[in-house]
């Protein structure tokens, strides 16, 4: 699902005359605005998912350069590393904003397949992107590594368990990292979004159940938009690279809590 029609950026910028990032989970959701955030702001963006359809199309839309790929096949993403540094010579910022969650399903009940989809997708895909990246990053002497965890990282919840599991472990290696590239002058920064208005996460996370999914945001005044997270990306590799925003956590304030939503009734 698209967020292409709510986009009020100005026209792209020329390909190529910012720095060069590399953003995955393109296609949708956060990781679809942040492209269109750093495009605005004349970034060269190398856009990464794994549906080609919505990549071409984003391309079309904002000049960002699309490449295909599943961050789960070690061989795709080394494909992708070399298309980036054979084309683009250097990368100032890698973006891992793609992570998913699967089922609502308590420990007892744990689907055992689900859960590895999401340790796969969230935990080993960042892994496998940034430790494709970071020798360039390391070279390029003001490199940002920019992991988009979850409020799920920081606080469990009933019929999270797996996803929180997935999101507190990518926290954990977004720690470690950050403590092991410092002394490159590699900047790590996690930013954890709380509710975020992105249906097609929801969808997918329900099996496909549009009510359900619904409801997730039903009453909410005013959730977070994908717009609102890339803004807040774009912000912290933007900054000065001496600054580093280590953890992040945002939620719209009728989100108090990961427990705590204020819904009005009509």
């Amino acid at each position: 699902m698209t967020n292409s029609t709510e986009s009020t950026y100005p026209a792209p910028a020329p390909l190529g005359d910012g720095k060069v990032a590399v953003v995955s989970g393109a296609s949708t959701g956060i990781g679809e605005a942040t492209v269109e955030r750093l495009r605005a702001s004349g970034w060269t963006v190398y856009a990464v998912a794994r549906r080609e359809d919505r990549l071409a199309e984003l391309a079309e839309r904002t000049g960002a350069v699309p490449v295909p790929t599943d961050i789960t096949d070690q061989a795709q993403v080394d494909a992708l590393r070399d298309r980036v540094l054979g084309e683009a010579g250097t990368v100032d910022a890698l973006l891992n904003i793609s992570g998913g969650a699967r089922g609502t399903d308590s420990v007892a009940d744990a689907d055992v397949d689900r859960w590895q989809w999401m340790y796969e997708v969230n935990v080993l895909g960042t892994l496998r992107v940034t430790r494709a990246f970071l020798p360039a990053l390391r070279a390029n002497g003001e490199g940002t590594v920019l992991n988009l965890t979850s409020l799920a990282a920081m606080r469990a919840y009933e019929g999270g368990s797996g996803y929180n599991a997935a999101k507190y472990a990518e926290r954990a290696m977004t720690e470690a990292l950050r403590l092991e590239e410092a002394e490159h002058k590699v900047r790590v920064v996690e930013i954890a979004p709380g509710l975020v208005h992105t249906p097609e996460f929801s969808l997918r996370r329900l099996g496909g159940d549009e009510r359900s999914a619904e409801k997730v945001y039903e009453g909410v005044e005013k959730p977070l938009t994908g717009r609102d997270v890339a803004e807040v990306c774009a912000f912290a590799v933007e900054l000065p690279h001496h600054v580093d925003i280590d953890t992040l956590t945002l939620k719209p304030v009728a989100q108090a809590a990961p427990h705590k939503v204020i819904r009005t009734t009509s």
